[in-house]
């Protein structure tokens, strides 16, 4: 069964997901690991040129969150140099050299003001909603939640593989200098923009509903009574622990407050879908003049006797 089609707007909000292979704890949090998830992610949206805009984030041990505004589909480019560089850096760090990533991440739209505010909660209940932590700031993971509530930029080390490849002949390099030491160490800086929905209020305002949000994911938590596994027990775990089971659901085709926004949408999808399928049946019998949806991929063709199409 091939994988769904992705449907990106001229620019819109983005609920994304990406989970680490056969769900183990390849991103379990550590000062390094998030020293390294951080300077990946504020490279990432520095390479986007402002195609890509961050709202929240959080790491998880075994999948992260983001949610974003995009122009186009620089969301593809984004995820591709976000997720790459994971695999790379923090798979060194945890010395896994397989594949790092489960499958393809989701990205779903974020119709309006109630649904994104809604993301944000479910992001900022990481940790507390599964019973690992009391409080959300407990959390020992790389989230988002200090820049809401203090400065919005935050300063991260990116290590420049680059830097240490070409200097790797040069006299004056330290011999046996790591991939994570300090003379390839660059500093970037990450920024978290406010919901677009909260853009004018002040910034005590938009503190004071992100403290409201935490103390409704605190307080759900606490009316279940039960007792949760402690940041030092997160950060003891092995990262390559697989988990005995994984929750699974569907993925929603997008977030809203309205059945009737999921109901356009779904329309919208559909449409989508037809016109790409014309296109490629086009494009498989060798007419390349075949239009396709606007921010959509055409599929690659092998050549031959007959177009083969990946």
């Amino acid at each position: 069964m091939g994988w769904p089609l992705r449907m990106f707007e001229e620019e819109g909000y983005y609920f994304v997901t990406s989970r680490c292979f056969q769900g183990r704890l390849l991103l379990r949090p550590s000062q390094e690991v998030n020293e390294v998830v951080g300077g990946v992610l504020a490279k990432a949206v520095q390479q986007s040129g402002g195609a890509v805009r961050l709202h929240a984030f959080t790491f998880a041990s075994n999948h992260f969150h983001l949610l974003v505004w995009a122009q186009g589909a620089a969301l593809a480019s984004f995820m591709q140099y976000l997720r790459a560089n994971l695999s790379r850096k923090v798979g060194r760090l945890v010395d896994w050299r397989g594949g790092f990533w489960e499958r393809r991440y989701s990205a779903e739209p974020v119709l309006d003001d109630a649904a994104m505010v809604g993301r944000l909660r479910y992001i900022l209940a990481h940790g507390v909603k599964e019973g690992l932590v009391e409080k959300c700031a407990e959390w020992p993971g790389l989230t988002c939640l200090s820049q809401l509530l203090g400065p919005a930029r935050r300063v991260f080390r990116w290590f420049n593989w680059t830097k240490r490849w070409s200097a790797r002949r040069r006299e004056d390099v330290v011999e046996g200098a790591g991939r994570y030491a300090e003379e390839w160490a660059e500093s970037v800086e990450l920024e978290v923009a406010p919901l677009p929905c909260w853009e004018r209020r002040s910034e005590e305002e938009r503190r004071r509903e992100v403290r409201a949000l935490l103390g409704d994911v605190e307080e759900e938590a606490r009316s279940k009574g039960k007792p949760s596994l402690g940041a030092a027990a997160v950060r003891a775990q092995h990262p390559h622990t697989r988990p005995e089971r994984l929750a699974r659901s569907p993925r929603p085709l997008g977030h809203a407050s309205t059945r009737q926004a999921l109901r356009e949408l779904r329309e919208q999808y559909h449409a989508f879908v037809a016109a790409f399928r014309e296109a490629a049946e086009r494009w498989r019998r060798g007419d390349f003049s075949a239009r396709f949806p606007l921010f959509s991929f055409p599929p690659r063709v092998v050549p031959g006797r007959i177009a083969l199409v990946l």
